[in-house]
């Protein structure tokens, strides 16, 4: 279940190019100027939420993680839970902590739209997108827009992306599965140029006493 959650995080993720002729031009101007101000930092960090709505049984169930990425680059980590995925580019390692083993495998570059290192910039090649209109919430104005994926063969059939107007920054994701699922992800602190180590973006086992490494390369 946690290996599916990290996968539809992946899931939200790219950055802006024209999809196709049936692109919003509006949608297509808020999402750049939402990638240009990201890609003006060096590392990101964000603490967000995860709300999971289960169609049978009206199920919810809510996870905290925190986010290290960098805007300019494939490295990134992500802590959840049950488990932390790290990657330097080339390696991607994920340490299940109730197992106490790290599954080590390539970054797989036919998978760079489900890369979380692009969790800003949800809207690569693959999307369609349409501005549907601004909410306010509070004194925030939220600019919402939808993407489709083209590939009609993908397991979600829309993302619902609400940005924060003043900031140009995404501020939540909303994906909606094909089996009636729907999974939340809300940004609830943004940290740009935050100062980190480069060794943040490497799986160093001597930190983890008693860890099995499978290398599944």
């Amino acid at each position: 279940m946690m290996k599916r959650i990290v996968l539809l995080l992946m899931a939200t993720i790219g950055y802006v190019h024209a999809v196709n002729a049936q692109t919003d031009a509006k949608a297509k101007t808020i999402l750049n100027e939402v990638s240009k101000k990201y890609r003006s930092y060096d590392v990101v960090k964000a603490d967000f939420t995860l709300l999971i709505e289960h169609q049978q049984g009206n199920a919810k169930d809510t996870q905290q993680g925190t986010l290290y990425v960098k805007a300019n680059a494939n490295k990134y980590k992500i802590i959840m839970t049950g488990q932390d995925m790290i990657s330097d580019g080339k390696t991607l390692w994920t340490y299940l902590k109730e197992e106490k083993e790290v599954q080590v495998t390539n970054v797989n570059a036919s998978d760079e739209a489900l890369n979380p290192a692009k969790i800003f910039t949800i809207y690569e090649k693959g999307f369609k997108y349409l501005y549907t209109g601004d909410k306010k919430v509070g004194t925030k104005v939220y600019q919402v827009i939808d993407l489709t994926p083209i590939d009609i063969n993908k397991s979600y059939f829309k993302i619902r992306l609400t940005i924060d107007k003043a900031a140009k920054q995404i501020a939540s994701a909303l994906i909606f599965e094909k089996n009636g699922n729907k999974y939340t992800y809300n940004v609830k602190s943004f940290v740009a140029n935050a100062k980190v180590p480069e060794s943040t973006f490497i799986f160093d086992a001597k930190k983890y006493p008693g860890v099995e490494v499978v290398d599944l390369r």
